[in-house]
């Protein structure tokens, strides 16, 4: 059980290896630690110190250097004289570092300077300041689980991590400085671990190597083929990665006022774009709607993209793509579909078009059923021989009588002001989900394509 995981602790989580809990509320009253990342500077260091001394609080120093603590101890004792300063380090004997913490405790020290034998295993709510020098030298889980030691109470605490010149900063370092510094939020500590694995490597999964490198292949994929490792090994049905791609031009954007957190947001698109089955999409849906209340129309349309999919996916389509009023389906080699049937209902709908040797288009603007050929038309007669104005409409020369916009305006009682170019030129409002929208039509035919399977 641990609040920071290292590496290869969390990457066996992940993967299935070991049961995973996350507790992510934290107790009653505490507030998120104020994280600074700043260059070494003795105004700064006296500045937090009085800070926290004003409102009688104290403050831990973090040196990790046992050499020149007593050094730095000094140095501190000159900047804030009115400071009591007690030092604290693992060569110490027991009798002398036990007596030192028990003042500090009992606040006889204002500042404890320190190595980073306070890391783990202390409760000081009084303790609400950290000062960490060289804080680039440290690891992501170490300088978490030191951030740690302050705002164990109501008040609000402070964290101050010394750095040298950002010219002396490894790539490394400097990513993990702005991971700490952005992963400040109270339960935090899953994501500050998930970092860590990033930036560090998975390590060896069966041997003692807490770290390593998978940038070659990258993080996602790395993970991905270990779980599909792990399946096989476990006897369990290995699902088909390659997956079709939509884009039928609607917008997907979730409403930022139904959801106003971005990382949630994002949350909500990856696993959208990632169910499986229309369970675990009904399952979602049904989440959404417990979190946020009733889903909106772009909750609704993105869910509709995400069932398109499942269906593509079942048949062995390689796309859906959108073409103006055209929708174009590319089928896989290895696409589930008799193609008996597929000619069939080609043959039957007007709206479709085979191309080969793998393309369907679906024509949005035409009806799906192919209209009965008609009669042609004869002109009636009257007695004097005219052709009446009822032949005239069915043959489609008659304007007024087949109901022409300019006509009707024409015999209006009242002339009104013409069309503006906005009005001529703004696209009508698309409904994708109604009886005629490109949602319909598409989920339609796919499930019919479904059936000829």
């Amino acid at each position: 059980m641990t609040a920071t995981p290292i590496p290869r602790t969390l990457n066996m989580s992940l993967a299935g290896i070991r049961d995973m809990s996350i507790i992510e509320t934290p107790p009653r009253d505490r507030l998120s630690i104020q994280t600074n990342v700043v260059k070494f500077d003795s105004a700064v260091i006296a500045r937090a110190i009085r800070t926290e001394m004003e409102r009688g609080g104290q403050v831990f120093f973090v040196h990790n250097r046992v050499e020149s603590i007593y050094s730095l101890g000094n140095l501190i004792t000159r900047l804030v004289p009115e400071a009591r300063v007690g030092i604290g380090h693992g060569q110490m004997n027991d009798e002398a570092l036990e007596g030192v913490m028990v003042d500090f405790v009992g606040h006889r020290y204002d500042v404890l300077l320190a190595t980073t034998i306070i890391e783990n295993g202390l409760d000081i709510p009084n303790a609400n300041t950290m000062i960490v020098n060289r804080a680039d030298r440290y690891g992501l889980a170490q300088l978490y689980q030191l951030r740690g030691r302050v705002g164990r109470s109501d008040r609000r605490a402070y964290a101050y991590l010394l750095v040298p010149p950002d010219e002396s900063l490894s790539p490394v370092a400097k990513k993990r400085l702005a991971a700490i510094r952005e992963f400040s939020d109270l339960g935090s500590g899953f994501r500050v671990a998930a970092m860590d694995l990033e930036i560090r490597g998975a390590g060896n999964l069966l041997g003692g190597e807490q770290s390593g490198q998978i940038e070659a292949v990258g993080f996602d994929t790395y993970m991905k083929l270990l779980e599909q490792t792990i399946k096989e090994l476990k006897g369990e049905e290995i699902e088909d990665d390659v997956r079709a791609t939509v884009n039928l031009r609607v917008d997907l954007r979730i409403d930022e006022d139904y959801i106003p957190d971005m990382n949630q947001r994002l949350t909500v698109y990856r696993r959208m774009a990632a169910v499986r089955n229309e369970d675990e999409l009904r399952r979602l849906v049904d989440e959404v709607r417990d979190r946020y209340g009733t889903p909106r129309e772009s909750v609704m349309n993105l869910a509709e993209y995400a069932s398109i999919r499942l269906l593509a996916d079942r048949i062995g389509l390689e796309s859906v793509d959108r073409e103006a009023q055209t929708v174009v389906l590319k089928f896989r080699p290895d696409a589930k579909l008799d193609p008996t049937r597929l000619f069939h209902l080609v043959q039957q709908r007007a709206d479709l078009t085979l191309v080969p040797p793998a393309t369907l288009k679906l024509n949005l603007a035409g009806p799906a059923e192919r209209p009965a050929p008609a009669p042609a038309a004869v002109p009636s007669l009257r007695q004097d021989g005219r052709i009446t104005r009822s032949s005239l409409s069915k043959r489609g020369k008659d304007p007024v009588a087949s109901g022409s916009w300019w006509a009707a305006r024409a015999r209006a009682g009242e002339v009104t002001g013409g069309f503006t170019k906005d009005e001529i030129m703004r696209p009508a409002r698309e409904d994708p989900r109604g009886d005629a929208g490109v949602f319909s039509r598409v989920s339609a035919l796919l499930r019919d394509l479904g059936h000829s399977r």
